[in-house]
């Protein structure tokens, strides 16, 4: 494992980042991690899309809805686990 440290964010930021992780019963910590944690499969996945259209994959980011599904798939999860906070 490794530390992480961000410098220089704004107290509005981190009152931001705070109530988001206290309405979902989080330490920082815990909340800042699982962002962390998002961001990077996004990035792997994103990585393995290309890689797959290179290989002619079947994958278009043009006039493409799956943004727009996962988006509400999101949204979906996130009110669930609210329900379960």
């Amino acid at each position: 494992m490794v530390n992480i440290q961000v410098r220089d964010v704004p107290e509005e930021v981190r009152d931001s980042l705070a109530a988001a992780a206290k309405a979902r019963g989080q330490s920082m910590q815990a909340y800042l991690l699982g962002l962390l944690e998002e961001g990077a499969r996004r990035t792997r996945s994103i990585a393995m899309l290309k890689r797959l259209d290179r290989m002619g994959g079947g994958y278009s980011g043009e006039d493409s809805n799956a943004a727009d599904e996962i988006a509400a798939q999101r949204a979906e999860r996130d009110l669930r686990n609210q329900g379960d906070a």
